[in-house]
């Protein structure tokens, strides 16, 4: 993994998490972790599709509930960071999309 490329996002809490980039398609071990749906900008950075969380980074995404949604804008990249604890993944997840929006979740108010 050393030489897979990472993005960081800094949480509201002022936590960083850094997640690992793969293009898609990608293929996981059977780990718990949140994930991001990115699409590469010619700029480099990276504009965010969809944030998730998952008991098995394993299971196929193509069934994902947002798939339309995701194809549809475009997404290029699946970014994962992983997370055993159930409790600390709704954390991370919750702690992040304070901060980011993405063009398929639905926003939390």
């Amino acid at each position: 993994m050393s030489n897979t490329p990472t993005l960081t996002i800094k949480g509201k809490s002022g936590t960083s998490y850094t997640f690992y980039i793969y293009e898609l398609p990608v293929s996981f071990k059977a780990v718990g972790g949140v994930y991001l749906f990115t699409k590469k900008l010619s700029n480099g950075s990276h504009e965010y599709t969809y944030l998730g969380i998952t008991k098995d980074l394993s299971e196929r995404f193509d069934d994902h509930h947002k798939a339309a949604c995701i194809k549809k804008n475009g997404a290029t990249y699946l970014c994962a960071f992983t997370k055993s604890s159930e409790e600390k993944r709704k954390f991370i997840e919750k702690d992040i999309m304070a901060v980011i929006s993405t063009k398929c979740n639905d926003q939390l108010n």
